[in-house]
């Protein structure tokens, strides 16, 4: 008799696709806050920079600053994600250039469409 061999198992965690939408969006608010918290550094607004640096312990300033931007921004883009959840994906193919709402309803006054909706 042959014996099957044990296939790899993938935990059930990483299969969820709401856990996965959940930490690809954290991990985009993570990136975004590194960049801002870099960026706060390299452009010194407000001397910040010299202010972090000039403490006895920089790195204790600037992890509180860094872990403040990372729950703001990673909160966000995950509810976000979970907000658009529920919206429909439009069926059919794209209906072409978008136009202003003003053309749109002028559009329509010149064909006779609107019907007395104002």
């Amino acid at each position: 008799m042959q014996e099957e061999a044990p296939s790899p198992r993938r935990s059930l965690v990483l299969e969820a696709p709401l856990f996965r939408l959940l930490a690809i969006n954290f991990a985009a608010g993570v990136s975004l806050a590194v960049l801002l918290v870099a960026g706060l550094m390299l452009l010194n607004p407000g001397n910040i920079r010299d202010l972090i640096l000039a403490d006895h312990t920089p790195g204790v300033a600037l992890g509180l600053l860094l872990f403040g931007f990372i729950v703001t921004l990673s909160s966000s883009a995950m509810g976000t994600a979970i907000m658009a959840m529920g919206r429909r994906q439009p069926e059919g193919p794209p209906r072409g250039p978008g136009q202003f709402a003003a053309e749109t309803v002028g559009d329509k006054a010149r064909r006779g469409q609107l019907h007395d909706r104002f």
